[in-house]
């Protein structure tokens, strides 16, 4: 007896149509400032706030002296990355009718935290943040294999937050203080 396979529920093919020629027709329409707020809730716990959705919590884990109640900032920095790559391929499989049964996104990024937030080692060579990030998507769909590689191939090439890792971008910062 086999086991039928489940569908994984695709974009809406005519909204997505429709996004498509605005953007194509009018492509100042799709650049926009997006927007978020943290509150700090005490020691390593704080909230964000996006839109008018629900506060998501980001903390550390134990052993960079947090509680461990939720993901840390590098953490939820994968996560977006992952979220995009899938956002991405969904919508890919959408433009291309192809039916898609799994799609799963692994990754890894190796970061040094020894410069503790710019308290610990700050010398010299020393830099914070990811150095390198690994990601592996496993896609099972009606299509081959070859289709399938390309389509996750477009999907990382197009998205925002793998841009936002790979390529610079204008960053600006300031201190407001009573």
């Amino acid at each position: 007896m086999s086991e039928k396979v489940k569908t994984l529920e695709m974009v809406d093919a005519e909204g997505l149509d429709n996004l498509r020629e605005k953007v194509k027709a009018k492509p100042e329409a799709a650049r926009r400032t997006l927007k978020a707020k943290t509150v700090c809730q005490g020691a390593m716990v704080s909230n964000s706030y996006i839109r008018d959705l629900d506060a998501f919590v980001i903390d550390e884990p134990p052993n960079q002296l947090g509680t461990g109640t939720a993901p840390n900032p590098s953490e939820a920095a994968l996560a977006a990355l992952g979220s995009c790559i899938s956002v991405g391929i969904m919508s890919n499989a959408t433009a291309q009718g192809i039916a898609l049964y799994e799609v799963s996104i692994e990754l890894e990024g190796d970061i040094d935290t020894g410069a503790v937030w710019g308290t610990g080692n700050t010398g010299e060579g020393v830099s914070a943040g990811f150095t390198a990030v690994r990601v592996k998507t496993t896609l099972k769909g009606d299509a081959s294999p070859e289709t399938l590689r390309e389509m996750e191939k477009n999907a990382v090439k197009w998205s925002p937050v793998v841009n936002t890792f790979t390529n610079p971008v204008e960053f600006t910062s300031e201190a407001v203080t009573e």
